[in-house]
């Protein structure tokens, strides 16, 4: 069995029996956990073994856990600043924030291996114009240049540690001020001010630094009246054809209010496949996401299974082993000096 087209999420802490029905359908071919997944290191490894153990080849399992707001995982784990911090630094010290980003990076990729976690959608390459709602301090700073160079190096940083990085939201969800999760955003500026936007894409495409890039559910109006995840124009032409991106697309969650004017679920992802996504991720809708996967059941797609395979984490040591190194304690140290407390967890 391939690996399907739909990541899913599940409600608890363990597995359900339905759950491990829909988790062996042919169309899924993923899974994201989010913070009501998580009570301890212990039961988050015997999660992560379950549904290892669902199927070959093994889902893909993913977190988003970017630091700041967006991480996951706590207890146990270290907290990790949100990236608007070695932004800062980069202000002060270029090289030292650059090296803290890659720290950053290999200290989430290590932590997360250690519990056996493939993916961690990260980095957040959306550039910091001040009014977005939703990113905030999530990025890295306001200069395309500045984030490019910290985000090549968080994505090196993930790499080493055994996890390929995911670069999001494409082509950028800075520049507006609505919550994609709440309502569809429309970006009105002319392509010449988006490349700005996609300019720390190029950094991380040509330096072959992600292996993925998450779409965003933002219509950019003067370029295509369809949002950028069910855009072919966005992930064929730009992402693929000038940009030379050779990996796994994935969209944002569909169950997101953004998406709710392009139909059913399954419209929504056979409309998000036909445009060029290897990957669909539908979240907090488990009746719509049933019938998603089984509208998709006869769906195959060679070539992104091909990109799919090739996002499995390698390697990794138990968290206990790991906080015992002293790469770990330099890490978590050095990510100490720049930690700001976080303002809320964005979860669903």
């Amino acid at each position: 069995m391939s690996l399907g087209p739909v990541m899913l999420d599940i409600d608890g802490t363990r597995l359900t029996p339905a759950d491990r029905d829909l988790l062996r359908e042919p169309a899924v071919g993923g899974i994201i956990l989010f913070t009501r997944n998580f009570e301890s290191v212990q039961q988050i490894t015997e999660l992560v073994a379950e549904l290892r153990r669902l199927r070959r080849p093994p889902l893909l399992i993913a977190v988003d856990h970017e630091g700041g707001r967006v991480q996951r995982f706590r207890e146990g784990f270290t907290v990790i600043p949100a990236m608007r911090a070695i932004g800062r630094l980069h202000r002060r010290d270029a090289e030292q924030a650059e090296q803290l980003a890659r720290t950053a990076g290999w200290l989430i990729g290590s932590e997360l291996r250690s519990v056996d976690i493939d993916l961690c959608f990260a980095p957040c390459v959306d550039l910091d114009w001040g009014i977005s709602e939703i990113i905030g301090d999530r990025a890295f700073h306001s200069s395309p240049r500045v984030v490019g160079a910290l985000a090549t190096q968080f994505s090196r940083g993930l790499r080493s540690a055994g996890m390929a990085a995911v670069a999001k939201h494409f082509p950028g969800h800075g520049a507006v001020v609505a919550d994609s999760h709440l309502k569809l955003p429309v970006d009105r500026r002319e392509y010449g001010d988006l490349l700005d936007d996609m300019l720390p894409y190029e950094r991380l495409v040509s330096t072959r630094a992600v292996a993925g890039v998450m779409m965003a559910h933002i219509v950019y109006a003067d370029i295509d009246p369809e949002p950028s995840g069910f855009s072919r124009y966005w992930i064929q032409e730009e992402l693929r054809g000038r940009l030379g991106f050779d990996g796994a697309v994935f969209s944002d969650d569909l169950s997101m209010k953004a998406t709710r004017e392009y139909g059913s679920m399954p419209d929504r992802a056979k409309l998000s496949l036909s445009a060029g996504c290897d990957m669909v991720i539908i979240c907090n809708d488990r009746a719509r996401a049933e019938r998603a996967v089984h509208a998709l059941s006869g769906y195959s797609n060679p070539v992104s299974q091909v990109r799919l395979a090739r996002l499995h984490g390698t390697g990794g040591k138990s968290l206990k082993a790991l906080n015992k190194s002293e790469e770990w304690g330099a890490a978590t140290a050095a990510l100490a000096e720049v930690s700001e407390p976080p303002e809320l967890t964005l979860d669903a």
